[in-house]
């Protein structure tokens, strides 16, 4: 598998140390409830971590199971281009349950975003090309569900709850329970 389509770039939306000695990749879909429950896990990991961790969200919108899924993806990429993704990125996972469209204009809203501007670009369509380069990134990964991880460029195929164990065998510790 092609280890180049797992590199940071420089149009990923990444948080942590960019030194960390383990970088995770999601492939998310805002609408998954498996990606809702994930988030949480990732949060937790974070703390846990701190600079020894590196994560960066990709979308991975499916679409036919999940049609609020790439307005998500839109209404973040659209706050990104405010600077503010993550935090529409969290709201947006926060409030999974009651995910539609009025949801994330009301989120947009409470981050001080222009809701008429995030109506446009929906109605635009603007954020559609870099929510497919990171859907087809994916792809060409071997994704094909979500969530799916990625570890320092290597696909991880357990369970989001383990993601801690594989975490410490990249930086060559026992798992502390």
């Amino acid at each position: 598998m092609p280890t180049n389509q797992l590199q940071i770039t420089p149009a990923d939306h990444v948080q942590g140390n960019p030194d960390a000695p383990v970088t995770l990749i999601e492939y998310g879909d805002y609408e998954c409830p498996h990606c809702g429950h994930a988030y949480w896990a990732i949060k937790d990991l974070q703390a846990e971590y701190g600079d020894d961790l590196r994560f960066a969200y990709r979308n991975f919108p499916l679409t036919q199971m999940h049609p609020m899924a790439e307005p998500a993806a839109e209404a973040a990429e659209f706050a990104g281009s405010h600077g503010r993704f993550w935090e529409m990125h969290d709201a947006i996972y926060e409030n999974q349950e009651r995910l539609s469209v009025p949801m994330l204009l009301e989120l947009a809203a409470g981050l001080t975003l222009d809701s008429n501007e995030l109506t446009q670009a929906f109605d635009d369509g603007k954020f559609t090309p870099r929510i497919r380069e990171d859907f087809m990134s994916g792809v060409r990964a071997g994704v094909n569900g979500t969530p799916t991880f990625f570890i320092n460029g290597v696909r991880y195929n357990g369970s989001y709850e383990d993601l801690g164990a594989a975490i410490d065998d990249q930086l060559g510790r026992a798992r502390v329970a």
